[in-house]
């Protein structure tokens, strides 16, 4: 049966390119117990690798502009990765997104809402390479919102994140992973950034675009 579906809405006159449409086939892990009705208080959310590169690389190229380290984007096959981590964790891990379009705010937004839970996060603790942060700082975006394609954000059961995350760095695709927040009772359906100097700040749900449509 079809589970998933992903509809593209083109405005008129613009469908004047290549569209290319996929299909894909799987199986259901046998250990996956994964949604957002699963978290829960004091579980631990873990981001796979750098954000906001791919989202930035696709920018850089459409606006011409030139850095000392060319960006490459994040894309690359996450199932090996993820079903190794099915396999070790099952249950334990709660719940499992690639953030897209919209990145890391929206995905974590759309949890909050989901579960009825909040979500505090360290701005610290969120991988991001000099490169990327330069250039959303050049460009007035905040990372948080970029378009990822080669990363996932996991939330697992608090009593594994360590080991999780230790076993997950071992991969080339997960070197830079990181822990970079809690699920909590406070402030229900929000999802609220620590500041590296401290100060807190509500992420709240894109209105608008901050890039162009990238897929």
């Amino acid at each position: 049966k079809v589970v998933t579906g992903d509809t593209k809405v083109v405005e008129k006159g613009k469908g004047d390119k290549i569209f290319v449409n996929t299909s894909g086939i799987g199986e259901l892990h046998p250990k996956a117990k994964i949604a957002a009705g699963n978290i829960k208080d004091g579980d631990k959310i873990i981001v796979s690798g750098n954000v906001a590169t791919h989202g930035i690389a696709i920018m850089s190229v459409r606006e011409g502009l030139v850095f000392e380290t060319e960006l490459e984007s994040d894309t690359c096959n996450l199932s090996s990765v993820v079903i190794t981590l099915l396999d070790r964790f099952g249950e334990d891990i709660h719940f499992l997104r690639d953030p897209t379009r919209g990145g890391v705010a929206t995905v974590l937004n759309e949890l909050a809402k989901d579960s009825g839970l909040g979500i505090d996060l360290s701005q610290s603790a969120i991988p991001l390479s000099e490169q990327v942060e330069g250039a959303c700082e050049m460009l007035g975006l905040d990372p948080l919102y970029v378009a990822n394609e080669g990363i996932f954000i996991a939330v697992v059961k608090a009593e594994i994140a360590t080991e999780l995350l230790s076993f997950l760095k071992k991969s080339e695709i997960g070197k830079n992973a990181g822990i970079i927040g809690t699920v909590t009772h406070d402030h229900p359906k929000q999802v609220i950034l620590t500041s590296s100097i401290g100060g807190r700040r509500m992420l709240n749900m894109l209105t608008g675009e901050q890039l162009p449509r990238i897929c």
